[in-house]
């Protein structure tokens, strides 16, 4: 109850409805219990201890995020080989259908099918998509891809997209693989999760100077993170010229601190003023996604 109010009193402070979080993580119970475990593992891809602190089952995460205010939130799943995205655009359709303050999501693998399933659950409602570059190990511009970009692009949906080399360099990670694929696709709508990182002034650059691409706070920010990949101080005045492109984010429930902390580490970054908090917190995610 205690976060639960401090939450609260956050948003309400700037005279926001809520929150709009754009990075949160909804699975199959086999396939969150198989991340938990990893994680617990501190797996190849995670890097240090990694506690995760809403271990509840799922109809209480729900009900967290809606008592913490959070107005809507997403269902972020990917695959890690061949054969799963369908399976989980499945899962991830019929969870938002019965969740109303989910935004329906999807996702993708570079398979043959691949073009088929994204048309169908572009067709069906599906408001974001998921790419983690890192989990996947696949150069987001191969072959395999171009008809998912292309259907992507010319529907504008979003696609949260994990490409920066954080928490630890993976095979196709960093910022040269993204410039290529926008140069294939200049209008494809991209949310680059974690701000990049480590590769903050790379995507900031691309957020800059590309009208379709954004970026996601999650576990930017935090003391968890700025222990090991701080954000540049000097990078805060293209922080706030990017302030129309960044959306929040919080990795909720797979994070090793709580929700609180994650809000926090956005109000009370030195120099943000209210209409910048605001536009990250809740007015960016709301027009992206016309919800207001």
């Amino acid at each position: 109850m205690q976060e639960t109010e401090s939450v609260r009193r956050i948003w309400e402070s700037l005279q926001l409805p809520g929150l709009i979080d754009v990075h949160t993580h909804f699975m199959p119970k086999p396939v969150m219990d198989k991340v938990w475990r990893y994680f617990d593992a501190q797996g190849p891809l995670i890097g240090r201890e990694w506690p995760i602190r809403y271990r509840d089952d799922e109809a209480q995460r729900v009900r967290t995020l809606g008592e913490f205010g959070v107005r809507a939130f997403t269902s972020l799943v990917y695959p890690h080989k061949p054969d799963m995205a369908a399976w989980l655009n499945q899962w991830a359709a019929q969870f938002a259908a019965q969740t109303p303050d989910c935004l329906t999501t999807a996702t993708f693998y570079p398979e043959p099918a691949a073009a088929e399933y994204v048309g169908n659950a572009v067709a069906g409602g599906a408001r974001v998509f998921k790419a983690h570059i890192q989990v996947g190990d696949y150069e987001p511009n191969d072959p395999l891809l171009d008809q998912v970009w292309g259907t992507l692009e010319d529907a504008g949906v979003p696609v949260v997209i994990h490409c920066g080399s954080g928490p630890v360099p993976g095979n196709h990670t960093g910022v040269a693989p993204i410039r290529r694929l926008l140069r294939r696709y200049p209008r494809l709508s991209l949310i680059v999760a974690h701000l990049g990182m480590p590769e903050y002034a790379e995507f900031l650059d691309l957020a800059l100077t590309h009208d379709e691409v954004r970026l996601d706070t999650t576990m930017v920010f935090t003391a968890f993170s700025e222990e090991t990949m701080p954000f540049p101080r000097d990078l805060w005045p293209r922080l706030w010229d990017a302030g129309e492109r960044i959306l929040f984010g919080s990795d909720y429930p797979n994070i090793p601190y709580g929700y609180a902390d994650a809000v926090r580490s956005i109000t009370e970054l030195d120099g943000a003023d209210d209409a910048w908090k605001r536009n990250v917190l809740f007015d960016n995610a709301a027009q992206l996604f016309r919800l207001q």
